[in-house]
């Protein structure tokens, strides 16, 4: 027989194709967060909200209590009793550095809390004012 069988060839290939397009979105890179939309609609949720905020002259609040970024993570761990799926709410003031929102949700993503989310505001077509929670 001079030719040569594909059939295992194509085989293998197929399989390679099918982990490849599994893995793949898999392997972005960055923190993973909710990113906020300008048409989202409201989240309901049963849990008490979590919320950390910054504000537009650097300071970093958990709900109501001003607290140092160093110290934030072992106050998070606290509060939520150590529960890694506590789902977390950054809200950050429009005029305050990308970098200290990112650092923020970066040093929330290290100590393992990963349901991390973007609240923004409702665009002019919805309800003005309201604060909206955006998911991805």
């Amino acid at each position: 027989m001079s030719e040569i069988n594909v059939t295992p060839f194509v085989d293998v290939m197929l399989v390679l194709l099918v982990v490849f397009m599994i893995t793949a979105p898999l392997l972005t890179v960055g923190v993973p967060v909710d990113l906020p939309k300008t048409a989202a609609s409201r989240m309901v949720g049963q849990d008490e909200p979590l919320v950390i905020t910054v504000r537009a002259d650097g300071a970093v609040y958990i709900q109501d209590t001003e607290i140092e970024l160093p110290r934030l993570i072992p106050r998070l761990e606290a509060i939520t009793e150590n529960k890694k799926d506590t789902r977390i709410f950054v809200r950050g003031d429009k005029a305050v550095a990308y970098g200290l929102v990112m650092q923020v949700m970066g040093s929330v993503n290290l100590a393992g809390f990963d349901r991390v989310a973007l609240i923004t505001q409702m665009p002019q077509g919805g309800e003005a004012g309201k604060p909206d929670r955006a998911e991805r």
